[in-house]
């Protein structure tokens, strides 16, 4: 027996869902009502308008994460997650309900006008959490630090001469030995050095924590083998597979380029072809870490130190990738800056396109299932 599809749209809020069920054709959408945001209340909502696989589900990704998603395709259903950046709008339209947001997702994922987002296992969001709750960590550790600046500047107390760069362990221990006439000044400045501590202590368990993500954890072989290439090290390694999840979902290099936004707009008509900056669209959080990461190749190819080390029981054909990384970015990079003049960053930019050609070829070596090298 052959079933219609329905498609249904749901507005995802934290207690609620609206509902709204567009069918085959092109009758307009109608509105189903509120439900719970619940596996219950979702289970009862198949099986009114079952059966499950006859239900095509969509929702906007938010904060309420990808949880949703899991339970209705545990219950036979298909469901797809929509990026709402993606979402087509009609200009001059102001009002904004559940119900007609729900109505909306409806109509647009029967015609197939929506774009959906990955969605990472629990293992890869796992993983990502904790490399996003290292980064979190890093920005409370660098406000603290300001705020103890901030201080001492509005007290006008400033370190000896001795002294040329601040918090190294010279800088703490002159922190340590300072003190204020008033009681309720150095209460505060205690409680903001005591704060400090407790962010590097809370650092430190996460970075033990990657260590072992990096060493024995699902992705411990892709993790490695991203860290032959130059200015990929551990953190940025982690980093690059978290966000990731897994490459196979990029048919090319230049697919996983235009997902981090590293490629050029372009505004073309006719005869004129005119391309601008960077596009800066997808993770930004990645695109950062590999914009970062590109300032490595201004320096002349070469293999020692940390990178021979991490490039140590690797296989030939990653090697000879990462050399040829070296060898071909470095060569981007004088002939933009010196050759044609381009701003440094400008030129960044465009090495960070092409490394991640390389950390795309490098990372499907490392997700063949026979290589476990490690």
């Amino acid at each position: 027996m052959q079933f219609t599809t329905k498609y249904v749209g749901l507005d995802v809020s934290k207690e609620k869902i609206s509902v709204a069920i567009a069918d085959e054709g092109r009758e307009l959408p109608r509105y189903y009502g509120t439900i719970a945001h619940t596996p219950a209340a979702l289970r009862k909502l198949i099986k009114e308008l079952g059966p499950a696989n006859s239900l095509a589900f969509c929702y906007e990704a938010g904060p309420t994460g990808y949880e949703t998603h899991r339970w209705i395709e545990s219950m036979g259903a298909s469901c797809t997650v929509i990026a709402p950046s993606l979402m087509p709008k009609r200009p001059g339209d102001h009002v904004k309900t559940d119900r007609r947001d729900a109505e909306q997702l409806a109509r647009l994922f029967r015609a197939g006008e929506l774009t959906a987002v990955h969605i990472p296992s629990r293992d890869d969001e796992a993983l990502r959490d904790l490399v996003r709750s290292r980064e979190a960590a890093k920005e409370d550790a660098h406000r603290a630090r300001q705020r103890i600046l901030k201080f001492l500047l509005r007290h006008q107390v400033h370190p000896p001469d001795t002294i040329k760069r601040r918090w190294t362990k010279k800088y703490r221990a002159w922190l340590a030995s300072l003190s204020f006439e008033h009681e309720a000044m150095q209460v505060v400045f205690t409680e903001m050095i005591h704060a400090l501590e407790e962010v590097e202590q809370r650092m430190g368990r996460l970075e033990d924590a990657l260590l072992r993500q990096a060493t024995t954890g699902a992705k411990a072989v892709v993790i490695q083998t991203l860290q032959s290439l130059r200015g990929v090290a551990r953190l940025t390694a982690i980093t690059i597979a978290a966000e990731i999840g897994t490459f196979a979902r990029f048919r090319s290099p230049a697919q996983l380029m235009a997902y981090l936004g590293l490629v050029p707009r372009e505004h073309s008509s006719g005869q004129s072809t005119r391309r601008g900056s960077m596009t800066k669209a997808g993770n930004s959080h990645l695109r950062r870490t590999l914009v970062e990461s590109a300032w490595s190749y201004r320096h002349r190819p070469t293999v020692k130190g940390e990178l021979a080390n991490r490039l140590e029981g690797l296989p030939p054909d990653v090697q000879l990738l990462s050399w040829k990384a070296q060898e071909r970015l470095h060569t981007k990079y004088r002939h933009l800056v010196f050759g044609k003049s381009k701003p440094k960053n400008v030129a960044i930019g465009a090495v960070a396109r092409e490394l991640v050609g390389f950390i795309w070829a490098v990372a499907r070596i490392a997700e063949q299932p026979q290589n476990s090298y490690l």
